[in-house]
């Protein structure tokens, strides 16, 4: 996509007759049709935020049938401490969930499974673990 300061100069170019009006016509075709500069890919996901206690939670769905990771979600533990707070204010399945117990456990430093499940009915097994 073309700038506005490109425009301008294009324009300012034929208001000072250095070139044609079919010429500005060609570059700003032109200039409209180049790529815009590339945006870098984002960068990867650090391994460990700063102060090196990296901990995550990751939630990991294998298809049982064929043993293909249908997903693999790894979140910082930070952050899932502040979604399971703003949660408990807006979703009632909540409820039934012991927030204190879970946040004592992800506060204690350990690392382990807290959900280990296979699902028949859809052929999954659902794991869900701090590392």
């Amino acid at each position: 996509m073309i700038s506005r300061e490109e425009r301008l100069k294009v324009l300012e170019m034929l208001q000072e007759g250095k070139i044609t009006a079919e010429e500005a016509a060609r570059l700003l075709e032109a200039l409209e049709a180049a790529p815009g500069p590339k945006t870098p890919p984002p960068p990867p996901p650090p391994t460990s935020p700063p102060g090196g206690s990296g901990r995550w939670l990751r939630v990991r769905i294998t298809d049982t049938d064929t043993g293909k990771v249908r997903a693999n979600i790894r979140l910082p533990l930070n952050l899932v401490s502040a979604g399971i707070k703003m949660g408990m204010r807006f979703t009632p399945e909540v409820e039934g969930l012991d927030v204190n117990r879970l946040m004592d456990f992800i506060r204690s430093g350990e690392t382990g499974t807290l959900v280990d499940v296979f699902d028949e009915e859809d052929g999954e097994h659902v794991e869900v673990f701090i590392e």
